[in-house]
């Protein structure tokens, strides 16, 4: 009769987005993460079959994860700047209490997530997109919002605003601007 198992690949997904917030994308081992689990490393490899697959699987939960954030925060009642305002704003909360896996997710290749987890991520930012702009500069207008509160907060976590003044004010009149940029632009075609 086999062994019981003592552990879950969604135990061992969460191990993984654990360790990798505590000890970073390098720390992230087979070795850390069943320490974590409470088995010996060889364990693993009966849900997991490498390293890499680790990092891709910790990288989709977390695509996942902030895929239902964004979609919980962007308000299904019509008003497009408001989503806007509410996306980004889950956005940076989302990157403050998990940096170490927004920079995977952000990184080029996006930690070998599934295409179709990024497209189920990208559907609030295309929905608030949609509203603001229209569906023909929907794709064009959800890169531009994405690109604008990754680069600020990629910025803000890295300590790159050296300047003084207030970052979260900075934050809210830079979101403002392009929703209201972005409203604008429907009615200059």
């Amino acid at each position: 009769m086999p062994a019981p198992d003592r552990t879950s690949l969604e135990e061992i997904i969460a191990a993984g987005r654990t360790v990798v917030e505590s000890a970073g994308l390098d720390g992230l081992t087979m070795q850390a993460v069943a320490d974590r689990v409470g088995v010996r490393a060889p364990s693993l490899y009966k849900r997991v079959r490498n390293r890499g697959a680790l990092v891709a699987l910790v990288a989709e939960a977390t695509v996942r994860d902030l895929a239902a954030r964004l979609d919980s925060a962007a308000p299904s009642d019509g008003d497009a700047r408001r989503g806007l305002v509410g996306l980004a704003r889950e956005l940076r909360a989302f990157a403050h209490e998990c940096p170490v896996a927004f920079g995977l997710v952000f990184a080029p290749g996006g930690g070998g997530v599934s295409q179709g987890v990024l497209a189920a991520a990208s559907a609030p930012v295309l929905r608030v997109a949609t509203a603001l702009v229209g569906e023909s500069d929907a794709l064009p207008a959800a890169r531009t919002i994405t690109a604008w509160a990754n680069g600020f907060v990629t910025m803000e976590l890295a300590g790159a605003f050296r300047l003084g003044g207030d970052v979260d004010r900075a934050f809210e009149y830079g979101v403002e601007r392009l929703a209201e940029a972005l409203a604008n632009s429907v009615n200059e075609h």
